[in-house]
């Protein structure tokens, strides 16, 4: 693999300024937390918009290098979080980065929930995957659920990469077109079971329905 970050480790919140009419005309918003270490003003700015026109900021933790070595943007983005996707060496590395003294997933997830929040029109929904293990979603206010994986043949496995934004993928799909917590869990692991049979961050073809 030979990674080339080009113009995106050059990002600057001018050319999301130029283009503001996309920005205006979108109904949500996701940010990666790799966006944190190149243009921390360019997130600010979508958060706020989401935040004064009640659209909904979905952001996920990306890394575990993020929460540790990225911990004041973290932190200054995270009032906006509407949604915020981890696995759980993410959320043990936000743990760890703000002393929450413990790496027990639903009590991080339950931790990052109730965090301090701009738009309150709004509850925050943590969603922390944990590869074959359950997947924990703490809303705002809430105790945490578990919700067990899709079970899938080992044998059929050929590759996990991308199976976690997979799953961040179908959830923010269920959440736009109106579908609850549970079934915007269950679109995520389906799509994300999905991605473990292909090599790379890729779908089958022709394509699938979802049809849970």
């Amino acid at each position: 693999m030979c990674t080339d970050l080009a113009a995106a480790n050059h990002y600057k919140i001018e050319h999301l300024k130029e283009n503001w009419d996309v920005v205006e005309k979108s109904k949500a918003y996701f940010v990666g937390g790799y966006h944190l270490t190149v243009s921390v003003p360019a997130t600010l700015a979508l958060a706020e918009e989401a935040a004064k026109t009640n659209k909904p900021f979905f952001f996920s933790l990306s890394a575990p290098f993020i929460p540790q070595f990225f911990k004041d943007p973290v932190d200054q983005t995270a009032p906006y979080w509407d949604y915020v996707f981890g696995n759980e060496t993410e959320a043990i590395a936000y743990a760890d980065s703000h002393d929450l003294n413990t790496h027990d997933i639903p009590a991080i997830a339950k931790a990052i929930s109730n965090l301090p929040k701009k738009n309150s029109q709004r509850k925050r929904v943590a969603v922390i995957t944990q590869g074959t293990d359950p997947t924990i979603v703490a809303v705002q206010g809430e105790e945490p659920k578990s919700f067990p994986v899709h079970k899938i043949d080992p044998a059929s496995i050929v590759d996990t990469t991308g199976a976690g934004d997979s799953f961040a993928a179908g959830f923010v799909a269920g959440v736009l077109r109106g579908d609850s917590i549970e079934k915007s869990v269950d679109l995520g692991q389906w799509l994300a079971a999905l991605s473990l049979k292909e090599l790379g961050p890729s779908f089958p073809f022709p394509k699938q329905t979802y049809t849970g």
